[in-house]
């Protein structure tokens, strides 16, 4: 066994679960090297991004099962986060003091893991409670091991690499689909990074895919406008304007229930997809009802890693989304800022703003609790 010099108490940050508006940072004792169980692992969370794919996470906690991740005293739940954790105590010989790994982490100062298979590329968490969750949040990266590591673009990857994951994979969806047939694909919440990040990619395939339409807010027009992904951006309020004509497929990536049923509405049976991605407009989310046109459908990430990994073989996703990475994190810098915060308190403050829809779209977040 070894172990570091670590603060005495660690922090989390804990929500409500039956009113996500209440949030608090709580402290507790933090366990010594010496009370880990056999093969447990005690890291300390350097740092993480938080968007508001954080408070799809939220608003989806008890029914995607993101609250059983990280375990909290009853009716509380702690966020999961996607950034940079150190090992400071280690009752395993394969993970060291000082080794450094990405992967999903409570929003906490501290996180214990149970590695079960340990390479040199990383280890899966077998914690008894994670078994049954999807594999694809169990598993950790080691930075040493990693390939597209870069220490100097650590705070975009935690920001933006889990978000432009999930959106690489709906392209990746879309494509094999042949698009549903679609003539054009309706983004909504079109100024957030995921969607972003999805309009990047489509983008990557020129004449092969059907036209973009982003939808966002008056407020962001311009902002979206400027991104220059979009072959076309409109307001919300404007989208009953556009014509029908041709197939489409909907990337609903807000979860506003009046959005969807206006678009599934307007359009009628000529929806031959509706994906729902998002929420960034949790609080207007609603049952979809009896819509016109495609049913729409939740779409999992992990769904398609597990198909594609399977099909593409060992390191075929990485490859692929690695690629597509590096050149996803050029354009970056001509728009996006990084806003760096430290403790308790700017954490909740900014927690509040993500859910309550005021974060600035052009900025990048990243935390230290």
């Amino acid at each position: 066994m070894s172990a570091v010099t670590t603060p005495e108490t660690m922090r989390q940050l804990l929500v409500r679960r039956d009113d996500i508006h209440r949030a608090s940072v709580v402290t507790s004792p933090l366990p010594s090297a010496a009370s880990l169980a056999e093969g447990q692992v005690l890291l300390r969370v350097d740092r993480f991004g938080f968007s508001a794919n954080n408070i799809t996470y939220v608003a989806l906690g008890d029914q995607m099962h993101y609250w059983n991740f990280f375990p909290a005293t009853d009716g509380w739940g702690c966020i999961p986060v996607w950034g940079f954790a150190d090992v400071v105590a280690s009752r395993r010989n394969d993970m060291p003091i000082g080794e450094r790994f990405f992967g999903y982490w409570p929003m906490a100062s501290h996180a214990i893991v149970q590695p079960g298979h340990v390479s040199s590329h990383g280890f899966t968490d077998a914690s008894p409670h994670r078994v049954s969750l999807p594999a694809v949040y169990n598993q950790y990266q080691r930075t040493a091991g990693d390939l597209s590591y870069d220490a100097t673009t650590e705070d975009a990857y935690m920001i933006l690499r889990p978000l432009f994951v999930t959106s690489f994979m709906l392209d990746d969806f879309l494509a094999d689909a042949r698009w549903f047939g679609a003539e054009e694909i309706l983004i909504s919440s079109a100024s957030s990074k995921t969607a972003y990040a999805l309009a990047f990619l489509l983008s990557q395939h020129a004449k092969q895919r059907p036209q973009m339409v982003g939808l966002t807010s008056r407020a962001n027009l311009a902002f979206v406008e400027g991104l220059g992904c979009y072959d076309r951006v409109i307001a919300y309020d404007d989208v009953t304007s556009l014509p029908v004509t041709g197939p489409v497929v909907y990337a609903d990536f807000s979860g506003n229930a009046a959005l969807r049923a206006a678009i599934h509405h307007h359009f009628g049976t000529k929806v031959a997809y509706s994906a729902a991605v998002g929420l960034t407009h949790w609080e207007t989310l609603a049952p979809a009802g009896d819509l016109p046109g495609a049913k729409p459908t939740l779409f999992f990430a992990p769904t398609q890693i597990k198909r594609r990994a399977v099909e593409w073989g060992p390191g075929g996703i990485e490859q692929r989304a690695g690629d597509a990475w590096r050149a996803f994190l050029v354009p970056l810098q001509s728009w996006m800022t990084i806003s760096r915060l430290h403790g308790g308190d700017a954490a909740l403050a900014l927690y509040h703003s993500m859910l309550n829809g005021n974060a600035t779209p052009d900025c990048g977040y990243v935390i230290q609790l």
